[in-house]
């Protein structure tokens, strides 16, 4: 399965089932964290506008979330966790793996120290945007749907294989 889950950056016109994207937030929520102490918290946005100004976050990269059906911004808590980055990731991952598990194509796009404009991050564009509190950080928006494009699977490589090493370097 991990081999087949690609990016998709192009969705058809198709609403996800609502139960999908429970289902999506409800294994993403039981995904691990340090001490259990959960650092991340998430929105799910299904509005077109909503949707639109979040394709914009960024000046390249972002544009493609515009023909998503939905995003999940992944959102971390810094005084909660010394390791909220570590936590948000996996969190995002665990969202890409439940998504495509349903079907559903995702792709994400790196907030976290990426820029909105010359005056304001990222991050803190989506704070104003969505009323995220200025403690918190956005460190990825996922952008989901049913694909409308087809990728070949990963293969395993020897190039691959290379990267990993038993018992030392």
């Amino acid at each position: 399965m991990f081999n087949t889950r690609r990016s998709i950056r192009k969705y058809k016109d198709k609403q996800i089932e609502k139960g999908k994207i429970d289902l999506i937030i409800e294994n993403t929520l039981f995904s691990p964290t340090s001490k259990n102490r959960r650092p991340w918290e998430f929105i799910v946005v299904k509005d077109k506008d909503s949707i639109d100004s979040i394709s914009k976050v960024r000046a390249m990269g972002s544009a493609f979330l515009k023909g998503a059906p939905c995003v999940i911004l992944v959102i971390g808590d810094p005084t909660t966790s010394e390791v909220w980055i570590e936590d948000t990731s996996i969190a995002a991952y665990a969202i890409q793996l439940a998504a495509h598990e349903q079907g559903l194509g995702t792709c994400w796009v790196q907030i976290r120290l990426r820029e909105h404009d010359g005056d304001l991050t990222a991050s803190d564009y989506l704070k104003e945007k969505f009323g995220i509190p200025g403690h918190m950080e956005v460190a990825c928006a996922i952008g989901i749907g049913y694909p409308d494009e087809e990728k070949a699977p990963h293969e395993l490589t020897e190039e691959l294989l290379s990267k990993v090493h038993y018992e030392n370097y």
